[in-house]
Formats: structure tokens, sequence, C-alpha cells
């Protein structure tokens, strides 16, 4: 068993020995009760997976993404010079 500080941010380290047997930098992290769980993520595809788009090719998504930040953009630049 390790005590560890936890840091004004929030940060902990997690001990190499136990990092090494982690086999990845990659973890989640829940609490039970009054417990805080880690848990190593091998293959982050699974943890995404909610937020892929399923039904559209790459370029589809491209486009929609270059449509969403012309969006946003026209919003900005209308919003700032509404406001002048």
């Amino acid at each position: 068993m390790f005590t560890i500080k936890i840091t004004k941010k929030g940060q902990i380290t997690i001990p190499a020995k136990f990092r090494k047997k982690l086999g990845t930098d990659i973890v989640k992290i829940e609490m039970q009760g009054e417990k805080i769980i880690i848990e190593p993520i091998k293959k982050l595809g699974g943890i995404f997976s909610k937020y892929a788009i399923k039904d559209k090719s790459i370029e589809e998504i491209m486009q929609m993404e270059e449509e969403a930040a012309q969006n946003v953009f026209a919003e900005k630049y209308t919003k700032k010079h509404n406001n002048s």
C-alpha cells in the first residue's frame, strides 16, 4: 500500500510499479461509495464508440465538420459586429 498526496490541481502520481503492471497510460476512474477505482483502458475505440458516426463516409463527416466550423465562425462574427 502506498500513501499518495493529492496536489492542489487534483493530481496524483501512480507509483511506477503499478503503472508497469497496467500496460497502458490511459485509465478510467470512478467512485464506488467512498472508494476511487482506477482501471486500465487497453483499447480506446471502445470508450469513444458512443461518439462515432457510423452511417456516414469520412468525406461526409469532414464536410459536416467544415460546415460546423463555418457556422461557429459566422455566429461569432455576427454577434461581435451586432454588439458594436
